[in-house]
């Protein structure tokens, strides 16, 4: 729902919980702006919701309007059904109803907020705020107690996050957040032990921004915890001989209290250690030693397994990489052999990236065609010499000859043991010469039943063989070239395949051109030809306008000089 938008918000919370409520007003104002301009109904009740509980924490006498920014609020999370924008008016309706004296009907409020975020979930961490505001009303506490929240949500959330998380950068910031809110600390930090350099350096380190603490693994006190492995519990810092300050010199920080614990892997080996500062009322106590020893062991679990997941992730950047080398090599192999068209299959897989943009298609789809695309005519590595490089016409024998190379593709293809993705490619690259209507080969293929992918090849083929020069040929003037799209509409291409690529923008189409001879595309033309579409130049030629347009184009399409 939220996604990267809550970030305001949850800015907007932590001044609610250091009781800047000033601030906090502004901060939900600027986003109920923004939302409202992004027309997001569900965004716009939170942030309302949100606003309104922060007025009346700042001026209990806004009462009256704060009611009514909520009112407003639960209207528009009830028109949006957004179950997080509900969530929200609940708790802030609690919160004002609590601060008012009305205990029990804040407690209704507070119990249907917490049965929306246990069913439908919490995006903006709340669950935690709403627990110390029920524990709050049942144990006769005042309202103003400060609004923390409950460590046992946090400890869910860490626990949360070590199954659902794989970017060990994310999954160490959740944990040191959490792990400040279980603790009720001003600052978390997580070093990890740099046996190369025996340094510690700082993974995270809240409050610190990107600033990265790095200093030798023997100085200050998470240095003398990963030496030795036993935690510490540090009342007065500054009286601690093992306390290294240099680090507050270096950042302008003051550290009073420190718990620190060692963090070990699986062998039990100490690869790091958490350092807590600053505990917000007091000192640490025996129960967030407890605490943290608990959420240590599970940061320790989360490492090696975001660990193993980044070496996976390593290792299929390799295969990827070899495998991108080896359908290269495939592609160099037919420009080797058949020089009359090399560089087409570069050509035809620009083309087929040009018409898949065009289309919308997704990321992945996209990937799949442009391999298919550069391996669409391995197929010729089996036609003979004699055949693949004659210069004039081909007979009827040498014709059908040369067809075989699509059967052969899919031969050659289909014994590469391969990812079911891959098998999409290999279908993609055997169906390019198959027509619309049926007629094409080497299947005989019709319609729909020819693969999507392969539809797309098929244009962007026909396109590039028509509008590249050969040693005994010249390029087809780009009138007879568009002739031939639209003429084969819904018999040789799918004709709404051929209706979308006509509509790519001029500049596009040249640059790939240019690729044939190595020539630039003039930044003045290229602002001038991306208002145009080849249907436009088609349109031009035939009814005798822009000319200047057309003789630009033409220009580049013919592709003869460097410079005009």
């Amino acid at each position: 729902m939220i996604n990267n938008d809550n970030k305001i918000l949850k800015e907007g919370l932590e001044l609610l919980e250091d009781k800047n409520y000033e601030s906090a007003v502004n901060k939900f104002a600027e986003a109920q702006k923004l939302f409202s301009e992004n027309k997001s109904d569900e965004n716009v009740s939170i942030s309302l919701s949100l606003l309104g509980m922060a007025k009346y924490l700042l001026d209990k006498n806004s009462c009256t309007e704060a009611l009514k920014i909520l009112s407003d609020a639960n209207y528009m999370a009830q028109y949006s059904k957004n179950s997080t924008a509900k969530l929200v008016n609940e708790y802030a309706q609690g919160t004002i109803d609590f601060g008012e004296g009305n205990r029990e009907v804040a407690l209704i409020h507070f119990e249907n907020a917490k049965n929306i975020a246990t069913t439908a979930g919490d995006e903006l961490s709340i669950l935690g705020y709403i627990h110390t505001r029920i524990k709050q009303i049942n144990s006769g506490m005042d309202f103003e107690l400060p609004i923390k929240s409950d460590p046992l949500v946090s400890l869910v959330k860490i626990g949360r996050s070590i199954t659902a998380v794989t970017d060990i950068n994310i999954l160490l910031k959740v944990i040191a957040e959490e792990t400040k809110i279980a603790i009720q600390a001003d600052r978390c930090t997580v070093f990890l032990l740099d046996k190369e350099k025996n340094e510690l350096w700082s993974k995270v380190a809240l409050g610190m921004d990107s600033q990265e603490i790095r200093f030798p693994a023997d100085k200050g006190l998470a240095g003398y915890v990963v030496k030795t492995g036993e935690p510490l519990n540090i009342p007065d810092a500054y009286n601690d001989d093992r306390f290294n300050p240099d680090i507050d010199k270096k950042t302008g920080y003051k550290t009073k209290t420190i718990l620190c614990m060692p963090i070990k892997n699986n062998n039990q080996e100490i690869i790091g250690a958490f350092q807590v500062l600053n505990k917000l009322d007091g000192v640490f106590t025996k129960g967030d030693e407890d605490l943290l020893i608990a959420i240590g062991g599970s940061a320790s679990i989360a490492l090696e397994n975001a660990q193993l997941f980044e070496q996976q992730k390593e290792l299929y950047k390799e295969q990827k990489a070899l495998f991108e080398s080896f359908i290269d090599t495939l592609a160099t192999s037919i420009d080797a052999r058949d020089k009359i068209t090399a560089g087409h299959s570069s050509r035809v897989k620009l083309y087929s990236m040009l018409l898949v943009d065009q289309l919308g298609c997704d990321e992945k789809f996209k990937a799949l065609v442009e391999k298919a695309a550069i391996l669409h005519d391995i197929g010729k590595i089996g036609i003979r010499d004699a055949v693949l490089q004659k210069e004039g016409k081909l007979t009827d024998e040498e014709y059908k000859h040369i067809q075989e190379h699509v059967k052969i593709t899919h031969d050659i293809l289909d014994k590469i043991y391969m990812s079911d993705d891959f098998k999409i490619i290999t279908e993609m690259a055997c169906s390019h010469h198959e027509k619309f209507d049926g007629s094409g080969y080497y299947r005989h293929l019709k319609g729909e039943e020819i693969n999507y992918g392969g539809r797309i090849l098929a244009v962007a083929d026909v396109f590039d063989a028509i509008t590249s020069k050969r040693h005994y040929r010249d390029k087809m003037p780009i009138k007879n070239v568009i002739d031939i799209l639209l003429s084969g509409k819904d018999s040789h291409f799918d004709g709404r395949l051929v209706d979308e690529f006509l509509k790519i923008s001029a500049d596009k189409i040249v640059r790939v051109f240019l690729t044939e001879n190595h020539n630039q595309l003039n930044d003045e033309d290229a602002q001038t030809l991306q208002n145009y579409n080849l249907k436009n130049i088609y349109d031009f030629i035939i009814n005798g306008e822009n000319q200047n347009i057309v003789d630009l184009f033409n220009y580049y399409y013919a592709g003869d000089k460097v410079e005009k």
